[in-house]
């Protein structure tokens, strides 16, 4: 499971011209997930997620989480984190997991972020979806879960 964590003063995703979406200050997260991908896995990028420190302090520095500002999350289903850029020109799409399966797991890690007390909204999963944000910094941070290899699943 990969989650692209962008650092936003605001954002919003729509579909059909719609906003579907949206937040204030806090983060934008793509969240793809992988083959082999399963719900354990969630809590440990959702907690990374929730109490990682990259919001400023009076000083200036990174010792504030999304939680200490009481700020938000937009997250999107975004498969094309899996894309396989080694051969060609044109990216495979082969370790995405399958639709149901990710579908699933996105609308589980969405409310898991959401239990840990931050207001999340939600893009359209499988629509064509435009993203529009202010990227604040810009901060963009990958996490990375390693599934049945990683050490970083927390149960």
């Amino acid at each position: 499971m990969k989650a692209l964590i962008q650092r936003v003063k605001k954002a919003s995703v729509s579909v059909d011209g719609k906003i579907v979406g949206k937040c204030g200050q806090g983060f934008l997260v793509l969240l793809g997930v992988g083959k082999g991908d399963s719900s354990q896995q969630i809590p440990y990028i959702a907690n990374k997620i929730v109490n990682m420190r990259v919001f400023s302090d009076s000083d200036g520095k990174f010792n504030l989480s999304l939680k200490d500002i009481k700020g938000e999350c937009l997250i999107v289903s975004q498969f094309t984190l899996y894309a396989d850029t080694r051969h060609g020109n044109r990216p495979g799409f082969t370790d995405a997991a399958e639709p149901v399966i990710a579908n699933e797991l996105y609308k589980e890690f969405c409310e898991i972020v959401a239990g840990l007390g931050v207001k999340v909204e939600r893009g359209v999963f499988g629509a064509m979806m435009d993203v529009e944000l202010v990227n604040d910094g810009p901060v963009t941070i990958m996490v990375e879960s390693r599934g049945s290899m990683g050490s970083d699943i927390v149960t």
